[in-house]
Parts: structure tokens; sequence; C-alpha cells
């Protein structure tokens, strides 16, 4: 699915330095804390750290790939949609969810207001979480994964970008928290 036929933006330094494939090797292991960030939530206008959810709440963090404010990858656009369309549910059960982009923060306030996003939404536009959580990358951009941490920050669940199985569903990552309380 293409998002847009305005392809300005999408060269840029994040795009070179993206660019080569790189395979995700996460080497984060199951029941380990797993490392700390913090970088600015477009959505509410603050800056988020990671440990702050420590000792409070689990969380999901949902890395994804954004090209441009108008360019979307084709695996993530719909899952950024369910993601927000079932935030309410996540919330409900006490989970925050982080989505994470390498978008700018111009760009993600864009995204922000065309897909009314009401979960934070993180920007990273150095990739510098991306590649601490070790994700991969090609074309130009991050590749998206997901990951579950507990409410003691403590890494329960991860899925990696493949063509065969671009993004945890929703109903996925639901089942993983229900699996991990």
């Amino acid at each position: 699915m293409l998002t847009s036929t305005d392809f300005s933006g999408l060269f840029n330094e994040r795009f070179f330095r993206n660019f080569l494939p790189r395979p995700a090797t996460n080497k984060l292991r199951l029941d380990v804390g797993t490392p700390d960030f913090q970088l600015p939530d477009i959505t509410n206008g603050t800056l988020v750290k990671l440990s702050n959810y420590r000792g409070k709440q689990p969380v999901l963090l949902a890395f994804t790939r954004i090209f441009t404010e108008k360019q979307y990858c084709p695996f993530c656009y719909p899952h950024i949609k369910a993601l927000n369309e079932n935030y309410e549910q996540f919330k409900n059960r006490g989970i925050e969810v982080l989505m994470i982009t390498s978008t700018d923060e111009r760009q993600s306030q864009i995204v922000v207001r065309d897909l009314g996003l009401q979960m934070p939404l993180l920007s990273d536009p150095s990739c510098r979480v991306f590649r601490t959580y070790q994700v991969g990358q090609a074309l130009g951009a991050p590749l998206p994964a997901q990951f579950i941490l507990d409410k003691e920050g403590k890494l329960r669940y991860w899925h990696l970008f493949s063509f065969l199985d671009s993004n945890a569903s929703v109903k996925t990552l639901l089942e993983q928290f229900d699996l991990h309380r």
C-alpha cells in the first residue's frame, strides 16, 4: 500500500545511514531488563524515560517503520492503525504502548495529527534506540519490532520483522501480556 506519491524528504541522512540491509541481531535475553532510553513523546509533548515505568506498569515497545510523514512502510501502516485503534484495550489492562519511530520531531507531529494517534509516539531520528535494540535496517529505515516488558522492566517476549510475519498482531501482543502477568 502506497500512502502517498510525494517522496520529498525521503532522501535524508537517516535514509543513507539505514540503506544497506542489516538483519535483526537482537541479543536481548528473556527475563532480563532491557536498555534504558529517553526520547521525546510527540503525542504528549513530554520526554519519556523507559526506566520510569519500572515497578509501575508493563510496557509494549513497538518499533515502527515510517519513512517520512507521507510515506509509511506497507507492513507497518496497518499495524500502527491497529495499535492505535486498540490502545484503550492496552490502557484498560494497565499496559503502556510506546511506539518508536525514526522520523524527526516535525515529521512525527504530522504523523500524530494525520493518524489521530492516542498512544505515545517517540521520535528517534538518530536511530540510536533502534540500534541499541538491534532490530535491523533496510532501504532507508530501521525495521519494525515489538518488545513486551513486564511491570519490573524484564523482557518477556519479542517479535522481530520478517516478510512472513512482519509485526505481531494486537491479539498476539495482548495474549503475551496475559501469559506474563
